[in-house]
């Protein structure tokens, strides 16, 4: 038994519980990033007199589908990367090759996961609604640390399998 293959396998279990507890901690504590996503999306805490402003979204229907966004794609992350790690259990003492086709859920899941924390919270919330100004509503290192950790596992599973 590999044991290279068993660390990726728990390498994404390891990404799936975090996908899955983010996810449940934004449904069952529903308003604490609610409120997180409501101070972004609004701009209110951003430099004042900034030139961005009109950038600011003020509608609490829009901050629910953005929040409702958010905790889709953070589950779906989960379920991905879920899916992924069992196929690759499946796959386990499989030749290479099987093993290596046994990933395509795990890059999705992790290409996901990427999407939701760098482009979301870095390229949207970060530069568009310049969250980096705000001392207090700010997500930029936290999604960072998510994100690169996506990319490290993502990186480690894609190396191709040998004989």
């Amino acid at each position: 038994m590999s044991v290279s293959r068993l660390a990726k396998i728990v390498m994404v279990l390891g990404l799936s519980a975090f996908a899955f507890m983010v996810t449940f901690n934004n449904i069952t504590d529903y308003n604490s990033n609610f409120e997180f996503v409501k101070h972004v999306l609004s701009m209110d805490t951003t430099f004042p007199g900034n030139k961005g402003m009109y950038r600011a979204i003020t509608s609490p229907t829009l901050w629910t589908l953005g929040y409702w966004g958010i905790i889709l794609g953070e589950g779906l992350t989960c379920v991905l990367l879920l899916i992924g790690a069992i196929e690759m259990l499946r796959a386990l003492r499989r030749p290479p090759q099987e093993f290596d086709a046994s990933k395509r859920f795990v890059i999705a899941g992790a290409t996901l996961g990427f999407l939701v924390w760098f482009f979301g919270f870095m390229v949207v919330g970060g530069e568009w609604f310049l969250m980096w100004q705000s001392g207090t509503w700010n997500g930029q290192t936290a999604a960072f640390q998510f994100y690169m950790s996506m990319l490290a596992v993502l990186l480690f599973v894609n190396q191709p399998e040998r004989a």
